[in-house]
């Protein structure tokens, strides 16, 4: 039996710290690209006209973007519980490291 706690029940930044150090070391730009869609201010943009499908750049740009969309504001409780499993099933997917 694992001593390991369940990917949900890590705290949030652990988490996504753990989600982001694998995609970046495998390059994974399309789990990036997706965080784009789940973050509200990217919505917000969405609804103004703009294109989620217009996300690009080389992989370092869409890494940083989506690290400042995160930034220092605490998300709300919806979008962390999204964003937590998100994070946790990716790295269920694609295993940790």
């Amino acid at each position: 039996m694992s001593t390991e706690p369940e990917l949900e029940d890590l705290p949030f930044e652990e988490l996504r710290q753990r989600a982001f150090h694998r995609a970046e070391k495998h390059l994974d730009l399309g789990f990036f690209t997706d965080l784009f869609g789940h973050m509200p201010s990217m919505a917000a943009i969405e609804g103004e006209g703009g294109d989620l499908g217009a996300v690009g750049g080389t992989f370092i740009e869409t890494v940083r973007a989506v690290r400042e969309m995160f930034g220092d504001n605490p998300l709300d409780p919806t979008t962390e519980a999204l964003l937590r499993a998100r994070f946790a099933t990716y790295l269920r997917e694609h295993g940790q490291e």
